[in-house]
């Protein structure tokens, strides 16, 4: 177990923060019911990276195993993790801390690129399986289920699910 005040381990030299999965995140997160449908999941114990990581490989005909490097899980517990809950531990509603809550949504946004950024480092040179490659709404509904933080979906959440993988394809429920 690492010392509370230890640095992360192998942070690689570039990051590259600004890299596709980065600008896809970007792009689908200008979808105010896909924001609220990843926010949602996530307060039931997802990750909104793997949500947008599930989206992005599912676009490109990639699966996506679930498996994250061990930096991107540390990153997010150690850095993205703490400063969401700093933010959340101080109330909208109170003025004289109104800036610090600000200051700590915007270095929570930072970090979450950064995650983003170790996520995408991983993935990057993923490709598609040989053989069919399912249409990209098939393909990350099955990414996202294994992007989920259990086995067994409560049947809200599996319906979700079906909403949250068109809108990652840009495709409209029911149809592409």
């Amino acid at each position: 177990m690492s010392k509370p005040n230890a640095a992360l381990t192998e942070l690689p030299v570039n990051i590259q923060p600004d890299n596709p999965l980065w600008r896809y995140a970007l792009a689908q997160w200008q979808n105010p019911d896909l924001a609220r449908d990843c926010l949602e999941l996530q307060s039931s114990g997802w990750s909104v990276t793997r949500i947008l990581c599930a989206g992005w490989l599912g676009n490109q005909g990639c699966p996506f195993s679930g498996f994250e490097g061990a930096t991107v899980t540390e990153w997010r517990s150690r850095v993205t993790g703490s400063i969401r809950n700093a933010r959340k531990a101080i109330p909208r509603s109170h003025g004289d801390c109104e800036a610090l809550r600000e200051a700590l949504a915007a270095a929570e946004l930072q970090a979450e690129r950064i995650e983003l950024a170790l996520a995408w480092q991983t993935l990057k040179n993923l490709t598609p399986e040989n053989g069919t490659v399912p249409e990209p709404v098939t393909q990350i509904r099955q990414n996202l289920v294994a992007a989920a933080p259990c086995d067994s979906l409560p049947v809200d959440t599996a319906e979700l699910l079906d909403s949250l993988a068109c809108q990652l394809a840009g495709a409209q429920p029911g149809g592409t």
